[in-house]
């Protein structure tokens, strides 16, 4: 079904991938792409449970908007450990105005499909999404 306010498809692969992530935990992060001659957000990028945060920044384009879905693990002041789902929109200042505003407002539509998002970030650059970000957003 498409986004009224963008016309945005989201592709069927974009929440089997994120139930995965969620129930198996078969990835620590997806990095999603809206195709804009497709119309549709698509999986671009899924991280193998092994991977780290770092991975997960540099799979980010430095000058392109992108969705993404990051299983962040910490521990409580308890020494619980405890896992939170973030969806992050990354919009960084150099992408072009045009690929902001499509995010921009595809995102509430697409963030509803995915069932289970705990902790959103909205980042316009690196420092935005830091560690220590999602470690405070995290309690």
């Amino acid at each position: 079904m498409a986004n009224a306010a963008s016309g945005m498809a989201v592709h069927d692969d974009c929440k089997l991938k994120f139930m995965e992530l969620k129930t198996k935990r078969t990835h620590r992060f997806i990095v999603y792409k809206i195709e804009e001659k497709q119309k549709q957000v698509m999986v671009e990028t899924l991280g193998e449970p092994v991977q780290t945060y770092e991975d997960f920044t540099a799979s980010l384009p430095a000058d392109e908007c992108r969705y993404a879905v990051f299983d962040f693990d910490y521990m409580t002041v308890d020494n619980v450990p405890k896992s939170r789902i973030f969806f992050v929109a990354w919009s960084p200042d150099t992408a072009r105005v045009r690929n902001k505003m499509i995010y921009a407002s595809s995102k509430d539509r697409f963030k509803r499909e995915l069932d289970g998002i705990q902790v959103e970030l909205q980042a316009t650059d690196p420092t935005e999404m830091g560690l220590d970000v999602f470690k405070s957003r995290a309690n």
